[in-house]
Formats: structure tokens, sequence, C-alpha cells
């Protein structure tokens, strides 16, 4: 009766795991359905949509390591001290998560507006971020630093604390026990980290069309072509983005993967 029970229980989650599978493929997969060769052809060779692209890959790599740096020296430090509040310091750090991504930029404008002190400061002293690449790079971060702060938190949590006094008391340096030890024993999942940033990063689009339409981002592109001229003009910058950043999303998951499984070995 009891293996019964549990062959339905894996039948239902079967079923589940082929719905997910229908529901995110179906999608992408139909999208290439609608391929027109002309257009295609076109959209790969029009330099204004390499560029776009190009400036969102490079953008985003900007804001991942800036997310990088940023979110494990302070995961790093969360992760190895507890004092009152630090939960809820942790839930302010999860709040880009929640909020609407034009929100997002309606907040950041807020703060870059000459309105504001560092606004009137920037006017003044001739400093221009609205619509460059800095501002691109500000939304980017903004909403994709929580996902590197948690998988850093994550990666320090399952590394024992005494491997690192044990270190210090032989004479090591706080910095050297850190980067010798803790972070060689954390990286793979840094990695992933990274990875996962990294592609939250390249799919932002509202944040970064209230700061900086201009220059465009790929996602930008394929909002203007889809509202100018409709569907069939926006598949194709919509395919060579996703395409570009599905091999290379499934190219580092697979290194992080692989390194993973030496390890083990």
């Amino acid at each position: 009766m009891f293996g019964k029970k549990t062959e339905v229980l894996y039948f239902f989650s079967l079923i589940s795991g082929m719905i997910i599978l229908i529901f995110i493929l179906g999608p992408i997969i139909n999208t290439f359905n609608w391929i027109q060769k002309d257009l295609m052809i076109e959209a790969l060779h029009d330099k204004k949509v390499m560029q776009s692209i190009l400036l969102s890959m490079k953008c985003a790599t900007y804001s991942t390591l800036l997310a990088f740096v940023l979110g494990v020296s302070f995961a790093y430090y969360i992760e190895r001290h507890e004092f009152y509040g630090k939960q809820f310091l942790e839930s302010i750090i999860d709040i880009p998560i929640v909020m609407p991504h034009t929100v997002v930029g309606i907040a950041l404008l807020t703060v870059l507006s000459p309105r504001s002190a560092l606004g009137k400061f920037m006017v003044e002293h001739h400093i221009d971020i609205l619509g460059t690449e800095i501002a691109i790079v500000m939304a980017m971060l903004f909403v994709s630093l929580p996902l590197m702060f948690n998988s850093a938190k994550e990666a320090f949590k399952w590394i024992p604390i005494r491997m690192e006094n044990v270190s210090r008391s032989l004479g090591a340096s706080h910095f050297k026990t850190f980067f010798t030890i803790t972070f060689r024993l954390a990286w793979r999942d840094l990695l992933s980290g990274m990875i996962i940033t990294w592609a939250r990063s390249i799919s932002e689009f509202g944040a970064v069309i209230i700061l900086a339409y201009h220059p465009m981002i790929a996602p930008t592109l394929i909002y203007e072509r889809f509202s100018t001229y409709g569907l069939i003009y926006a598949i194709p910058v919509t395919i060579i983005l996703m395409t570009i950043a599905m091999v290379l999303f499934v190219a580092l998951r697979l290194v992080a993967s692989n390194n993973r499984k030496r390890v083990k070995l």
C-alpha cells in the first residue's frame, strides 16, 4: 500500500515536471518558428543590433563584477557574525527582488535628479550619469546584487569556521586565510552566483529604460522595434539575444558543474 502511494506521488511529480518544461520551453521553441529568413539576415548585418547586444553583455559584466566585489565581502561578514537586527538587514538587501522594475527605475531616478543632493552635485560639477552606460550598470546592479549576496552567503554557510580559526592560529592573516581557504572552498558556488547575477543583469529592461533609453541595450531595442514595427520585426533581435544568452549561460553552468565533479573525485 505504501509503495502504491509513493508511485502515485512520483507520477504527480513527473506530470508537474512535464508541465514546467512545456511552460518554459514552449514559448522559446515557438519563437524560433516565427523566424523570417530575410529579416533575420538583415538583423545579423545590422550594426545597431550587434552594438545593442554587445552593450548589454558589457554592462551586465560590469554589473556582475561590482556585485561580486560588494556582495561577496558583505556576505562573508554577515555569515560570520551574529548581531541584533541581522535578519532585518538581510531583508532590506532582498527588497530589489520584489520591487517592480519600473519602480526601481523611478527610485534611482529620484536619487540622480537635480532636485536631490547627489543630482545637484553632479549638475554643478558637470557629471552626466543619466543616459550613459553608468546608469545602465546602476540599474542592472540594483536588481541583481541580492542574487550575488544570497549565493555568497549560502556558499560561506557550509564552510566550517574552525578551518579559518586553525589557519589564523598558525599565523596566517585574515586576508590570507580568506583567499587560501574560504574562497578556494566556496568559489564554485560563487561562480554559480555570478552566472545567475549576469543572467539577471542582461535581462533587465524596466529600470534601464527609465534611466537610459539611449544608449540602447538589446531589451530596449527589442521593445522599440516591437512598439514601432510590430512583432515580426522584434523577433530577429529576440532570437539573437536569446541564443547568445542561453549559449553563454549553459556553457558557464557546465564549467561550474564540471569543476564541482572534479573536486568530488
